[in-house]
């Protein structure tokens, strides 16, 4: 890319959404320009041993011609993947579809978004840039880590959010307290029971929320149809919702919060319910204080117990907040609508700040929980090129 070139429309972050709305705007004829490492995300900010959590129809890359699922990747690779899909095989699924679909991915990372009277200046790393008419946010939540204020005296060494650790062997040996009751708590937990690690999981809510608990519900035919959707997220009947967000967002406000948290609560993969026989869990109780004691960390819990451990690993999950993207400049920042933190969206997933979108879980406050799976991105890439004929 040289400098003072221009284009259509530049993609920031290429992994499933900006991968997806990519092959739609290339299918569309439209120029783009992707920058990203491909599935960066998935590949260096998630533990190796993870599985998926979605189902296999959930969890294809979308493209408009729909030749590029996983299903597509097998036959063309002679691979065999497994369900639940292991994280590493859909990582490699990723890569092959960006190869095959999208393949003028700039490696090149986004330093800064700058307004200009017809478009956007974006510079990169190296200090090129180019114009773009428009610019897609596609960059995923790798940046919204939440760490809970009890922990935020500690060290990295002493309480990492679970998105800092590719291999969690590295606490073979040590003892660990695990923060959370979700699919990356339970399943950061059995992984590191499995690694010869000394674990407790420490929870604030008083049982674990399962599913797919009941996998016969799903082949049920016409029934199971009436029940969930293919999106597969959340349970019967809020599924078929969630799953058509141009409805959803059309209930009241409050109607809307509860039921995206209905789809989305913590909860935990039935087949990972064997592997967390031998996980201790504590129900039910908060941290109130976290302290260093020389290496170690000092818990104090509500109920007034104590725990003595190396590390404690926050599964404490992630929360939009679009003022904490560094690339974008403060004066487009000040033009953006936003609730919550997160960008209020037009059709077309466009902002308050005209020619700037968002797809993906940044989507979520305008379009419904399903834009935080990667079976939302067919939703985001469809509705970015209905946008097309509205756009100079």
């Amino acid at each position: 890319m040289l400098k003072n070139s221009s284009v259509k429309i530049t993609v920031i972050g290429a992994g499933p959404y900006g991968l997806s709305a990519s092959a739609y705007l290339r299918a569309a004829g439209t120029e783009v320009q992707v920058f990203g490492e491909p599935m960066s995300f998935w590949e260096n900010q998630m533990p190796i041993g993870m599985c998926l959590r979605s189902s296999w129809d959930a969890s294809h890359i979308a493209d408009p011609s729909h030749q590029f699922t996983i299903d597509a990747y097998c036959r063309d690779t002679g691979r065999k993947l497994s369900e639940p899909i292991p994280l590493d095989s859909f990582v490699e699924y990723g890569h092959w579809f960006q190869q095959k679909v999208v393949p003028n991915v700039d490696h090149r990372k986004v330093r800064r978004v700058d307004l200009l009277d017809d478009g956007f200046k974006v510079t990169l790393q190296d200090g090129d840039f180019l114009r773009s008419r428009r610019v897609v946010v596609a960059t995923g939540i790798g940046g919204f880590t939440v760490r809970p204020e009890v922990f935020r005296s500690l060290s990295l060494e002493m309480a990492s959010h679970s998105s800092d650790h590719r291999n969690l062997r590295k606490f073979q040996g040590k003892r660990v307290a695990v923060i959370g009751c979700g699919q990356s708590a339970l399943e950061s937990a059995a992984l590191l029971r499995e690694a010869g690690t000394g674990v407790e999981v420490i929870a604030r809510k008083q049982y674990l929320n399962w599913v797919g608990l009941h996998p016969k519900l799903h082949r049920l035919g016409f029934i199971s149809k009436m029940l969930y959707s293919s999106r597969d997220v959340g349970p019967a009947g809020i599924s078929l919702l969630v799953a058509m967000p141009h409805i959803f967002r059309r209930f009241p406000r409050g109607f809307q919060n509860r039921t995206a948290y209905r789809a989305i609560r913590p909860a935990v993969a039935g087949w990972l319910k064997l592997r967390l026989q031998d996980v201790p869990i504590t129900f039910g109780r908060q941290v109130l204080s976290a302290k260093p004691i020389d290496s170690r960390v000092h818990l104090r819990l509500s109920d007034n117990t104590e725990r003595i451990v190396d590390h404690v690993l926050l599964a404490t999950g992630y929360r939009v907040d679009v003022s904490r993207y560094d690339f974008l400049s403060e004066p487009l920042l000040k033009q953006l609508k936003t609730q919550e933190g997160y960008p209020v969206l037009g059709r077309g997933m466009e902002s308050s700040a005209p020619g700037l979108h968002f797809i993906g879980k940044s989507a979520a406050w305008s379009f419904g929980p399903i834009l935080g799976f990667v079976s939302g991105a067919e939703f985001a890439s469809t509705e970015i090129i209905r946008g097309l004929a509205n756009w100079n």
